[in-house]
């Protein structure tokens, strides 16, 4: 008898005979996450087992983050030709509890002797004779006992759901321009969750943005780190960047040339990193540079697609999505980005595209950009 973690995955019993890639994938990303804690995983009869964990509770907190999971189960593993020891250990599992229960079997090995309705009645009654403060309701119980006879017999009680989704690496890679703010971390979240394996992009504008605005960028990565399993960080410099804007260019349209140079650096490192996308964290009328005519002189400068997966959230769903998954309190902390640096009193919100053109022309561009591009330091997380 031993303690393990039963992985269940959702999503990818849909994949046909493309499924085996798919389950490799998440049996890589698991190892990732429980590295750290000696644990070792295995694949077996459509099963992902978890085991020798040194924390069994941060390993259950890792695997439930990991994207492509759809429940945990702390489980014990027994010899299943044992059946009292099975039922036996059912009992003990059920101990001091009280309310409703019912006993849901699952027999893969069709050999074994006892179906699933004699297992559930077998057991089932053991447990009420040991326990009188439990009952049965087969409909909507309280309490449930799982047992799965396969090459052992595996008792669990406890479902802890996880993140769902795709694996990370099964869709692509995409390059997300990573601000210190609310939406962006939620948007790359959003789009790993769909198996695409992220890098980002944040540009600091130091002095104008503290060390502690860089380190807040490193931590939300960290946090998403959690689920996409590793990120590079390109952490760009741009104070010289948002100088020549500033002195150079009409003030109303300062944000959004400043927002076309980000989008043509971020198209840079995505090649460097092979992704074959841009993910920004915008919503149609958040702020001046995402009306709809400003999106799309944004878009102009780049010729791979951008992923917007906030483009109709109100910022309370966006609000309550970064609460999900962790990242809320971090972007919360009072440290700007370069975003907030030389903000314009009226930025356009309806702008001309000569005016842009006009504004640009004034700028050694890709001298600019390539300056950028030479400092760029790589953090990984």
């Amino acid at each position: 008898m031993r303690e393990l973690l039963l992985v269940r995955y959702g999503e990818i019993f849909l994949k046909g005979l493309n499924r085996p890639t798919f389950i490799r994938a998440l049996v890589k990303r698991i190892k990732h996450a429980v590295k750290e804690l000696g644990g070792k995983v295995v694949m077996n009869d459509s099963r992902i087992f978890v085991s020798d964990c040194s924390d069994i509770d941060e390993a259950i907190r890792r695997v439930t983050k990991v994207f492509g999971v759809h429940s945990v189960c702390p489980a014990i593993e027994m010899d299943k030709a044992d059946f009292e020891a099975v039922a036996a250990q059912a009992v003990k599992m059920m101990e001091g509890l009280t309310g409703t229960f019912k006993v849901s079997s699952r027999r893969s090995d069709k050999r074994y002797p006892l179906d699933s309705p004699t297992l559930n009645a077998q057991i089932g009654h053991r447990i009420l004779v040991a326990n009188k403060a439990l009952s049965v309701d087969v409909k909507n119980p309280q309490h449930v006992l799982n047992v799965e006879i396969r090459d052992q017999a595996y008792l669990y009680c406890k479902v802890v759901p996880a993140v769902g989704g795709m694996p990370v690496g099964t869709n692509g890679r995409a390059t997300l321009l990573l601000s210190g703010g609310i939406d962006s971390p939620v948007a790359g979240w959003m789009i790993a969750k769909r198996g695409v394996h992220i890098s980002a992009v944040h540009f600091h504008s130091y002095p104008y943005t503290s060390d502690r605005a860089k380190e807040k960028v490193l931590d939300l990565a960290r946090i998403l780190s959690e689920s996409c399993c590793g990120i590079r960080v390109h952490v760009v410099p741009f104070t010289k960047i948002q100088m020549e804007i500033h002195e150079k260019c009409p003030e109303e349209y300062t944000t959004l040339i400043m927002r076309r140079f980000m989008m043509r650096i971020a198209e840079r490192v995505a090649h460097i990193e092979k992704a074959e996308a841009l993910i920004t964290g915008e919503s149609i009328g958040q702020v001046a540079s995402q009306t709809m005519t400003a999106l799309g002189t944004t878009d102009m400068v780049v010729d791979m697609p951008v992923f917007r997966p906030l483009i109709g959230f109100d910022k309370r769903e966006i609000i309550d999505i970064a609460e999900k998954i962790g990242t809320m309190e971090t972007s919360s902390l009072p440290y700007e980005d370069c975003c907030t640096v030389f903000t314009p009193r009226h930025p356009a919100t309806h702008p001309k595209m000569d005016k842009i053109m006009e504004g640009e022309s004034k700028l050694d561009m890709e001298a600019l950009i390539q300056e950028a591009i030479d400092g760029i330091e790589i953090i990984c997380c």
